[in-house]
Order: C-alpha cells, then structure tokens, then sequence
C-alpha cells in the first residue's frame, strides 16, 4: 500500500514566509529555507511553497528564494505562483524545485499543462485548484490567489486537467483556509472519485483528527498542513505517529 504523505505547506510573500486566513490578512512566519529545513527534520515527506503574489502582480515566481530551498533541503518540493509558459516551468525547475504547481496559468491557457507534461513529465506537474461553494453541488474555481471566479466547476475542471496531463491536484478550500476548522471533506470525497490521479486536501487542518479524516473519509493521498505546524501545536512527527496509530500508513520519522 502506497504510504500517505505529510506536506507542509508555506506561502511566501516577499521572500518571507506567511501566513493568511482565507487568503487574506497574512502574518509573518520566517524564513523559507530555514522553516523548510526544520520540517524536514521533523519527517515530513514533500514541501510545497505558494509564492501569493505572483499572479496577482503578474511576474514570474522569485528565484533566489527557491534556490535557497534547494540548497538546504533534500527532500522533494513544490513551488506555485506565476507559472504562464514553459519557460517559467523550465526556470523554477532549474532553480531546483522538483514539481510546478499551476492555477492561473492553467486556468487562463489549459493547453500548458499538455505541453509541461510532455516536456516534463506528468509527475512534475501540480494543478492546485482554489475553490468557494456557490451553491449546492457547486464549487467555483477561484484564481489569482482566491480573488478571480472564473465560473468552472470544480470537479469537471479537476477530470479535466487529469486528462491534459496533470500528475497531481491539490484542492485548498478557500473558506475553510487557515480557520483550523478542518478539511472541506463533502468535496473531497467527490474529488478523489473523480479522478485516478493523486489528490491533495488543502485548507483547513487544526487537528489531528482533521489530518485523520481527509485520509480515511475522503481518501486523499496526501494532506497539506500549515498553522498548527507554523505556530507549533504540532509538528511533523507528531502527526505521523497519531495517523500509525489509526492505522493509516505513514513513513515514520
């Protein structure tokens, strides 16, 4: 059975790490390499670093930071933001980084996603998929940075980029981001049903019964943490040795 992943995950903004809540507000954590650095002791399996600004100022991810990260840590990580053509996707690999994670780009030219994968390989290519319920059944792809509706369907864009070529999707629930409230589970149980390829909850996590339930209720492969590692009420280690109890496998630290 394939082991169940622990990715911390750490927005930057100006080359520092924060921290928002739905997006909005964000509070100052540190230093992205030196946090990276601390997770991967701890024994967390992937990385993922969401540069938010990015598409909003419409510029490319910032590389110095990201080769940084490259430097310091030896575990697999994910940048996110600003990723529009292939050159952008070649750039933040040769800084390092062994995924892409694309939302705006892929939203605004889906095309993308067919041409990375090719060049690429699928498994370097993430579709992180920013969502709101708009209704019942219904939950609306959000880009730049959880501002701009974009009228898509959820579900039927995450069948969609698995087709063109997606490797992965991680769906971060826009209301449930950051409240600690836990994981938007109605959708991503529909999510993992609807695609064969892995998917990643996002959004929400406050404890360790939230982390528990997005694997044994939603059947996600993976599950981003943020606030209760970055203000310390968990770590890493922690965290995998509740979910082996549950008997939920895990590469323990």
């Amino acid at each position: 059975m394939l082991k169940k992943r622990i990715i911390p995950a750490m927005d930057v903004e100006n080359g520092q790490v924060v921290k928002c809540v739905q997006f909005e507000n964000p509070s100052l954590i540190g230093n992205p390499a030196e946090i990276g650095m601390r997770y991967e002791a701890q024994g967390a399996d992937e990385l993922i670093y969401l540069d938010i600004t990015a598409s909003l100022q419409n510029r490319q991810a910032v590389i110095p930071w990201i080769e940084k990260i490259a430097a310091s840590i030896h575990i697999p990580f994910c940048v996110v933001g600003g990723v529009r053509t292939i050159e952008d996707f070649r750039t933040i690999l040769l800084a390092g980084a062994d995924k892409v994670g694309l939302n705006t780009g892929a939203v605004e030219n889906p095309g993308l996603i067919t041409e990375a994968a090719r060049r690429f390989g699928s498994q370097c290519v993430v579709i992180t998929i920013d969502a709101r319920r708009r209704r019942e059944g219904f939950w609306e792809v959000y880009t730049h940075s959880g501002k701009r509706p974009t009228g898509l369907d959820c579900l039927k864009w995450a069948a969609y980029v698995e087709k063109l070529g997606a490797g992965e999707i991680v769906y971060t629930s826009i209301e449930a981001d950051g409240t600690r409230q836990g994981y938007d589970l109605e959708l991503l149980q529909q999510l993992t049903g609807a695609v064969s390829i892995p998917v990643v909850a996002s959004g929400g996590a406050g404890s360790l019964e939230h982390i528990r339930d997005a694997f044994v209720k939603a059947r996600v492969d993976a599950a981003l943490v943020a606030s209760v590692l970055h203000y310390g009420d968990l770590t890493v280690g922690e965290i995998k040795s509740y979910l082996h109890q549950e008997g939920i496998p895990v590469r323990l630290v």
